[in-house]
C-alpha cells in the first residue's frame, strides 16, 4: 500500500470515529448535562509499518473533545489495550494544565506511533475547554468528564493535573500528581512506561 493511500486510510477512519462520537476536585461550572454519543472504538488491525488502527485514529483526533464520561473513557482505553497509553486529567480552570500542554504535544508527535495520548477534561465547561485545546493543543484527544466520574474511576481528582501512565494490558504502572516541570520529566516516565510494557 502506498504512502497516501495509507494516510487516506487514516483520515477515513479518523472521520468515522469523529462522527460517531463526540462529545483536587472541582464544581462543575455550567457544563452541559446532555450526553455526547458513545465515543467509536477502532480496531487493532495492523497497518503497513507495523503502525496500529486504533493508535492512528486517536491520534487523528488530537486537541478535540471526543467523548464523555467514564463509559466513553472505558470504551477508548479497551479500543486502545495492546499498547501503553498516557492519560492526563486536565481543566482549562488549571493553570499548571496549561503550563504541561506543549510538552504533552512534544512527546504525543514523538511516541504517538508507540504509545496512546488520552486526555481528561476533569469538572470543565465545554466551551473553555474547546478553547484551550484552540490556544495551547496537547496533541491528544480528551474525554469531557464533567462531574469527574471518570476521572475518579481511575484514581484521580485530588490534584490537577494529574497524569496516569497505563502499561499495555491496561494496568496502572505509575502515577503522576501535578505537572511535569519540564518535557525532560514526561519523557522520562514515557521511557519507563514503555520499557515495562
Amino acid at each position: 500500500m502506498t504512502r497516501p493511500a495509507i494516510i487516506a486510510l487514516c483520515a477515513a477512519a479518523a472521520t468515522a470515529v469523529a462522527l460517531a462520537g463526540c462529545g483536587a476536585d472541582q464544581t462543575t461550572t455550567g457544563a452541559s448535562s446532555t450526553s455526547a454519543a458513545p465515543a467509536a472504538s477502532a480496531p487493532t488491525v495492523d497497518l503497513p509499518g507495523g503502525r496500529r488502527r486504533a493508535l492512528a485514529a486517536n491520534a487523528a483526533q488530537a486537541n478535540q473533545l471526543v467523548g464523555e464520561g467514564a463509559g466513553d473513557l472505558k470504551t477508548r482505553l479497551a479500543a486502545l489495550r495492546g499498547h501503553p497509553v498516557v492519560v492526563n486529567q486536565w481543566g482549562s480552570w488549571c493553570p499548571p494544565c496549561r503550563a504541561e500542554f506543549p510538552y504533552f504535544a512534544q512527546m504525543a508527535a514523538k511516541y504517538q506511533d508507540r504509545i496512546a495520548f488520552v486526555g481528561l477534561d476533569a469538572a470543565d465547561s465545554r466551551s473553555p475547554a474547546e478553547q484551550l485545546l484552540r490556544e495551547v493543543p496537547p496533541g491528544f484527544p480528551s474525554i469531557f468528564d464533567p462531574d469527574s466520574a471518570a476521572t475518579r474511576a481511575l484514581g484521580g481528582g485530588r490534584i490537577s493535573p494529574t497524569t496516569f501512565l497505563l502499561d499495555a494490558n491496561g494496568k496502572q504502572a505509575d502515577v503522576r500528581l501535578g505537572a511535569y516541570a519540564d518535557v525532560t520529566e514526561l519523557e522520562q516516565d514515557i521511557r519507563q512506561l514503555l520499557a515495562t510494557s
